[in-house]
């Protein structure tokens, strides 16, 4: 099978014009990377200033591994999320999973509800149209790279709904955290509102880590638990585009935080050394984002297309205002 999810950085980065400023040949680019992505992993990093160091990155010049891009940050944003199991109570972990199963299961309906109204009126192709919706309403590009062979998207389609969550994520980094901190919401509203409000899990969890630990501790846990509702769905997508192909990508390494999690409660040689792993984890953290950044060009942006965006940017909007309503309210 393709690797569907690799989509996301298939922009043809040279056409744009925008991202080549400097005239460098792929040495003095791979220099100018590496160097920038070993910067990411000093402490005083944090993960909206990787992100913004990335997004400079592509556009003054070309991507000089942007063959490897997704899969690097496909691994590091796996082995990250795993880290930082080890500073989560399975204890706490369950009950931030239990307060955030209702949320997860209105928010993903309604917003495929209001999605599909939106595509049809904006006479968005109707593929496109769901895969933005479902990246909005489960976990981004990942739920997008799930559910695109079951309902047999072709890359076009792929790449468009890839941009779109993708280029929404940036803004979430930076703008989230901001209005927390102005709404004063406390370290359990925050976690629970990113993790149903942003897309995809690198950002969830790179705002909520910028705005405090039990934050950080209730955005993943729940953000995993929405993540597992990619099975469901894909079956339901499999009934309503009438595909043959049923193979769903299940996120496996969900079961590896766990484990990770379980051990940090239950041993105690694990549980000492677990402040080591989740720093480790940061610092993965911080530099997947950097690796997104880097990816997202203007042609990105160019790519997309401003009616799917708009659709985007419209389900973005009703699930953040709706998600910080029923924090504020319930939690």
């Amino acid at each position: 099978m393709r690797n569907i999810a690799q989509v996301k950085y298939n922009y043809k980065t040279s056409d744009s014009g925008i991202n080549n400023i400097f005239s460098l040949n792929i040495y003095a680019r791979k220099t100018i990377f590496i160097l920038a992505a070993i910067l990411c992993l000093f402490p005083f990093m944090s993960p909206p200033v990787a992100l913004l160091l990335g997004l400079i990155l592509a556009q003054v010049m070309e991507h000089p591994y942007l063959h490897l891009n997704h899969k690097a940050t496909n691994l590091l944003l796996k082995i990250s999320v795993v880290g930082l199991g080890f500073g989560t109570n399975v204890f706490s972990a369950m009950k931030a999973g239990r307060e955030g199963v209702l949320f997860t299961v209105v928010s993903i309906f309604c917003v495929l509800t209001i999605g599909y109204i939106i595509g049809k009126l904006f006479r968005i192709d109707h593929k496109t149209s769901f895969l933005i919706s479902a990246g909005t309403a489960i976990c981004g590009g990942s739920a997008i790279a799930a559910l695109s062979p079951v309902m047999s998207a072709e890359e076009k389609q792929i790449s468009v709904a890839m941009g779109t969550v993708f280029i929404l994520n940036a803004v979430a980094l930076f703008l989230f955290p901001a209005i927390g901190h102005m709404l004063n919401l406390s370290q359990s509203q925050f976690g629970m509102w990113c993790a149903i409000a942003i897309h995809d899990t690198s950002s969830v969890v790179g705002a909520a880590s910028k705005y405090g630990e039990q934050a950080l501790q209730i955005a993943t846990t729940v953000k995993l638990a929405r993540a597992l509702w990619i099975v469901p769905v894909a079956f339901g997508t499999s009934f309503l585009f009438k595909g043959d192909n049923t193979n769903v990508s299940i996120p496996y390494f969900i079961g590896l935080f766990i484990l990770a999690m379980l051990a940090n409660t239950y041993l105690p040689f694990i549980k000492a050394l677990a402040p080591y792993f989740v720093v480790l984890a940061k610092a993965g953290l911080t530099l997947t984002l950097f690796l997104i950044g880097s990816g997202l060009s203007f042609s990105v942006l160019k790519a997309v297309g401003v009616m799917p965006l708009l659709q985007g940017l419209i389900l973005w909007i009703v699930i953040s205002c709706a998600a910080l309503y029923a924090v504020i309210c319930l939690v």
